[in-house]
């Protein structure tokens, strides 16, 4: 039953890369990793989509939607069709071997649902469009069905996570951390069942703070908050935001916490700052679990930024373990994730439940778009 997948992952830090992974799965289980890639867009995507965003957050879901979500979404999806062509080739893989590729798209807005509103997401990605450039079949628009039920939408990972915890023989001591645009934790009790929802924000803050004030894309290996101070009279008041003592399920855009949290500060201090309330709020986190664990297998590209990771331990009170250390793609996990939720799709298997995204019920998602062969699970 197991085939071999292609999972596509755009964060929305917004680095100007694709992340393409290919996965050797039944959609339960994890048989074989395959080979991965970091390709960069055309260079005129990047603020293409920096521009769509930007159109995103003053859209808010009222009105039709901007003119330039068609451009990008053309843009995004030929490049993404021509960067997974141009893999396949490089590792002498013919489509024909690839059953199917999970294509998440470019998260441009996501709304979580309140008791007096319901949620909205988008994501631009023309499935059909891929299938037809590719010749494979193509699974897409993973989070829209949980939506419309009543569900956060997000996260998607954790039925993910459960498979490399699972992998690695983690307990109940340890849970899963993505440190991507947005936080994100899932931990699995003794009996299976999983637990999780978006801690705060990752990256994508720190990153905005340094490409506004210091001109430049991250604050690499956290250099820039290892020379700063940690205001911690603001860090307490940060701390007092309603999200993070919410019950989840519960979700996140990557508006809802911004650079603005270190408006003032030098550009050190802020940096500082902004590290620290990723750190502490992941300790927020980890205290509404029905059990606290004592590690924290840690996978994204915030684990690269040592102050952080250093940062977690400290203010988290929890071991904070690099994913790759663990025999573990910390990199291409957002990746295989959609080359895994594909297969389930196909196979008809839920990809959203009540203890992740709310659901009312288990849910299969996504949207298949055929190919001219078809794709068997």
């Amino acid at each position: 039953m197991s085939i071999w997948a292609i999972g596509l992952m755009t964060g929305t830090v917004l680095d100007g890369n694709v992340d393409i992974a290919m996965l050797c799965t039944d959609g339960e289980t994890i048989h074989e990793f395959g080979p991965t890639l970091l390709a960069p867009y055309p260079k005129d995507i990047r603020p293409l989509l920096k521009e769509t965003l930007a159109a995103a957050a003053r859209w808010n879901f009222e009105g039709p939607e901007p003119a330039v979500f068609e451009t990008a979404e053309e843009a995004l999806t030929v490049a993404q069709s021509d960067a997974v062509a141009a893999f396949l080739e490089d590792e002498g893989l013919p489509s024909i071997d690839c059953g199917v590729v999970g294509f998440h798209g470019q998260t441009v807005l996501h709304r979580a649902p309140t008791p007096t509103r319901p949620g909205a997401t988008r994501q631009l990605g023309d499935g059909e469009e891929m299938a037809r450039r590719l010749g494979i079949t193509v699974v897409y628009d993973f989070r829209s069905r949980d939506v419309a039920a009543g569900g956060q939408g997000a996260p998607l990972a954790p039925i993910y996570h459960k498979a490399l915890l699972a992998r690695i023989g983690a307990g109940e001591d340890t849970a899963f951390l993505n440190l991507g645009g947005v936080a994100n934790i899932t931990w699995v009790s003794a009996d299976g069942e999983m637990h999780a929802f978006d801690t705060g924000p990752a990256n994508a803050p720190l990153n905005d703070w340094v490409h506004v004030h210091a001109k430049r894309d991250m604050d690499r290996d956290g250099l820039l908050a290892a020379a700063g101070r940690v205001d911690e009279a603001r860090l307490a008041k940060l701390l007092e935001h309603p999200y993070l003592a919410a019950p989840y399920p519960k979700s996140l855009d990557r508006n809802d916490f911004t650079a603005r949290m270190a408006e003032g500060l030098s550009l050190e201090d802020g940096a500082a700052l902004l590290t620290a309330f990723t750190a502490a709020a992941v300790g927020r986190a980890l205290d509404l679990l029905p059990r606290r664990p004592r590690r924290l297998v840690v996978g994204g590209g915030g684990r690269r930024n040592p102050v952080l990771m250093r940062a977690i331990a400290e203010r988290a009170g929890v071991e904070a373990v690099d994913a790759d250390a663990l025999g573990l793609r910390g990199d291409a996990i957002e990746a295989e994730c959609f080359a895994f939720l594909a297969v389930r799709v196909l196979r008809g298997l839920p990809i959203s439940f009540p203890s992740t995204t709310g659901a009312p019920e288990p849910l299969t998602g996504g949207r298949i778009a055929r190919a001219n062969r078809p794709a068997t699970a």
